[in-house]
């Protein structure tokens, strides 16, 4: 396993369709980040879910999943599952968040994903964030749209834990859904860390990455 790690990371731009898709699909990262690097800067848009008690959990689950951090959450009223028709709206808020910071990581869904929102958004952030590295990440789902991706966040066990905490702490209106549970994203953290040599791990989709291995 060949580990890459990164000297500068002083800011974060986290991107989501709905509420809680990002602490489900990278919450067990960004507590691994901002527990690292104090008043990093995370800048979160999240398409759908505001004026409803949804925007009230989103605010309050990243303040706890970005510990310390210099966190500005932005959070729209688009409706759930019809980005496609409100693709200009969509497409603005990315460039808007694109204008406000120059993040060294950029962090959201992948184009594989079957939601047509996530999908969406994934196929919107390359047009804005056109030079950064940005890393999809997966959400479980009855879609059954897991596939195989190649950059790996390993999770310290009390990491992961803490992360499934949180989401049920947090997300009261998601608790009825059978899928939204400590054996599914447990489940799924622990196949990840198979794949990388560790206990648990969150997994990502990278379409471009530029190296720089004379270290300059």
């Amino acid at each position: 396993m060949i580990g890459l790690r990164s000297s500068r990371l002083e800011r974060v731009a986290a991107l989501a369709a709905h509420c809680d898709d990002l602490p489900i699909g990278a919450g067990g990262t960004l507590l691994t980040i901002c527990s690292a690097r104090p008043g990093i800067r995370v800048d979160a848009l999240v398409l759908s879910g505001g004026g409803t008690e949804r925007e009230d959990e989103e605010r309050a689950a990243l303040a706890a999943f970005c510990p310390g951090a210099d966190l500005r959450v932005t959070v729209l009223k688009m409706p759930d599952g019809r980005l496609p028709a409100h693709w200009d709206e969509a497409k603005a808020a990315v460039e808007e968040l694109r204008a406000e910071t120059d993040p060294d990581l950029v962090i959201g869904p992948w184009t594989g994903d079957a939601h047509q929102d996530h999908r969406g958004l994934a196929k919107l952030i390359p047009t804005a964030f056109r030079d950064h590295l940005a890393l999809g990440y997966e959400i479980a789902k009855w879609d059954g749209d897991l596939g195989r991706p190649s950059v790996y966040q390993p999770l310290e066990p009390e990491v992961a834990e803490k992360k499934v905490a949180l989401l049920h702490e947090h997300y009261a209106s998601q608790r009825h859904r059978p899928w939204y549970d400590r054996e599914a994203f447990l489940g799924l953290a622990r196949i990840r860390g198979i794949e990388c040599h560790a206990r648990y791990a969150e997994a990502f989709y990278v379409n471009k990455l530029t190296l720089d291995l004379a270290g300059g």
